[in-house]
């Protein structure tokens, strides 16, 4: 079977139609990019000037075969346990995707983070953060989380931050520095088709794939401290 190749059109009128409409194409993929920018110009900090905030969120990023974090991964907890050990938040919620027996991203976080000063009863797991739309959602609806510091990779933070904010989630973002090898610039062009779906889910505001019960572990983590 033959595959026929599209045609262009012939006529002047034509291709200026057919240009507008990959222009106007261009521009509407665009927005969603743009709405990022725009949204979060004000919410971006460092590990440097954040300011104190009780709770800190830490997205999953992959393990490795061992069950250790990614590196990707362990920079987000690096800067996690710094901020722990400056004073400049209280608790850690570490969210991640735990949707088969065999791969717990949010208990190699909790492992990672006890390993580099952040005691246990600091952290708080949430082992259904199966995108960042869910974990924010989820962050608000089941751990009772009004305001919030998020740490991802630079790529990745305006987006978590808009989303948190359309969840109902005060938020100040943090994007940890990364090598721009293969996996950053995938991340990269990633974050471009993922604004998309970012801008649906703030306007629609879906319900996350498990929500389940509301669970007190940020509240008594905090309790704990004081």
């Amino acid at each position: 079977m033959r595959i026929r190749r599209p045609r262009l059109p012939r006529t002047r009128t034509g291709q200026r139609r057919l240009v507008q409409a990959v222009m106007a194409g261009c521009v509407l993929a665009l927005l969603p990019v743009t709405w990022l920018y725009v949204s979060t110009a004000d919410r971006l900090r460092t590990t440097a000037d954040v300011p104190h905030t009780e709770v800190a969120m830490v997205f999953g990023a992959g393990l490795w075969k061992q069950g250790e974090p990614s590196p990707y991964l362990a920079h987000r907890l690096d800067a996690a346990a710094r901020l722990y050990r400056q004073g400049r938040i209280e608790v850690v919620l570490v969210t991640g995707d735990n949707s088969r027996e065999d791969y717990d991203e949010p208990d190699a976080m909790r492992t990672y983070l006890t390993r580099h000063g952040v005691p246990d009863a600091r952290i708080v797991s949430d082992y259904a953060g199966f995108d960042t739309w869910d974990s924010c959602v989820r962050a608000r609806k089941i751990f009772g989380v009004h305001r919030a510091v998020l740490i991802s990779q630079g790529f990745h933070i305006r987006r978590a931050v808009a989303l948190c904010e359309a969840a109902g989630v005060a938020s100040y973002g943090v994007g940890v520095d990364a090598k721009h090898d293969a996996t950053w610039y995938y991340g990269g062009t990633r974050e471009v088709f993922a604004a998309g779906k970012a801008a649906l889910d703030a306007v629609f505001r879906p319900d996350p794939r498990f929500l389940g019960r509301k669970e007190p572990g940020v509240a008594r983590a905090l309790a704990a401290g004081r």
